[in-house]
């Protein structure tokens, strides 16, 4: 009887063992998961950072491109005619077929 106690006793500190380490790594788990989160946040941001600052670069190039190709009287007129071409374009595709 004494060997059956003993490893009924034996049994149940390994289950308390591993009982500890079970919840020591659920723990483990949980603040991983929470780091995680936060470096995915992070990237979340600094994707969003990264595309404010494309979006104004290409306004920059924009504006450079637009000063250095001439005067505004120049991109007045080729603004105009874009706006022309454009009025153009939708006549055409408002026209009703009837006519």
């Amino acid at each position: 009887m004494f060997d059956f106690e003993a490893i009924v006793v034996e049994i149940e500190r390994k289950v308390r063992k591993l009982a500890g380490e079970n919840q020591r790594l659920r723990l483990e788990v949980e603040k991983a998961n929470d780091h995680c989160k936060q470096l995915q946040e992070q990237l979340d941001n600094q994707n969003i950072v990264i595309n404010n600052l494309k979006e104004q670069n290409n306004k920059l190039k924009l504006g450079n491109t637009l000063t250095q190709k001439g005067d505004s009287v120049e991109i007045r007129l080729k603004i105009n005619q874009l706006i022309r071409s454009i009025d153009k374009s939708l006549a055409l595709i408002n026209k009703s077929p009837e006519e």
